[in-house]
């Protein structure tokens, strides 16, 4: 996992869709996230069911349910001794909870805007193809993970591969609204957020601001997409977050 600061910064763009604005400051506290999608070897060593329709140790799991997502990381916190964060019956999550847990929306763009202030930061055109799987740079599905360039912040895959899962409720007025300090969605909707785009996405989707949304799947056993998978976050340990004190 990259740990990191966390810190101020502005999120959203008022040059893509209305979901996007208006642009605004957040501030997070310091994090964990996995550099990488999660795999399907880091699935087996969980010793559960695989899922994904491009198989491969190294590719990302997909067709994944948000809610399946939240019990995967529930799963990963209890292999490593740690408290899980959701609720098995009701997928309430318990923030302070040492255990991994899907991104927030806001911990999310931070992760994948790595220090840029720009709306659509990094590379742009057919240079994208070294950042991300997708349509025009894709074989028709997933890439193992880390095929492609890192980010800033040394992370692959942010955008591209498959449509990552955050824990928020998604909203499309959200940003009007949302708090300035660790902001966790809104309390109530029917669709989760997904951001960074996948391999079967256009260039327009494939940028650190663009908001997606679906149903989390909760009571849906049929729902599956083969673009639409996850990453972890956590909150840092003591010894963790001394690394960003004076």
């Amino acid at each position: 996992m990259a740990l990191l600061p966390g810190g101020t910064f502005t999120m959203g763009s008022d040059l893509g869709a209305a979901d996007e604005s208006p642009r605004h400051n957040v501030t997070l506290s310091p994090f964990a996230i996995d550099i990488y999608e999660m795999t399907q070897d880091l699935l087996a060593k969980l010793e559960q069911p695989n899922p994904a329709h491009f198989k491969g140790p190294r590719r990302p799991i997909e067709q994944i349910r948000w809610s399946e997502a939240a019990l995967l990381c529930n799963a990963r916190s209890i292999a490593e001794g740690l408290e899980p964060c959701y609720d098995e019956a009701t997928f309430a999550c318990n923030m302070a909870a040492n255990g991994y847990r899907l991104p927030t929306e806001a911990e999310w763009e931070y992760a994948a805007r790595a220090g840029s202030s720009d709306d659509t930061p990094g590379p742009r055109g057919n240079s994208l193809k070294s950042y991300a799987c997708y349509a025009a740079s894709s074989q028709k599905r997933t890439d193992p993970v880390g095929s492609r360039r890192p980010n800033a912040f040394g992370l692959h895959d942010m955008l591209g591969n498959v449509a990552e899962w955050c824990h928020d409720v998604y909203a499309a007025d959200y940003y009007g609204q949302s708090p300035a300090q660790d902001p966790t969605g809104p309390t109530e909707g029917s669709k989760r957020v997904l951001r960074g785009g996948s391999w079967k996405s256009d260039e327009s989707s494939c940028r650190v601001s663009t908001r997606a949304a679906d149903d989390p799947g909760i009571s849906d056993a049929c729902f599956a997409r083969d673009n639409y998978g996850f990453r972890c976050v956590r909150r840092l340990s003591a010894e963790e977050l001394a690394k960003f004190r004076p």
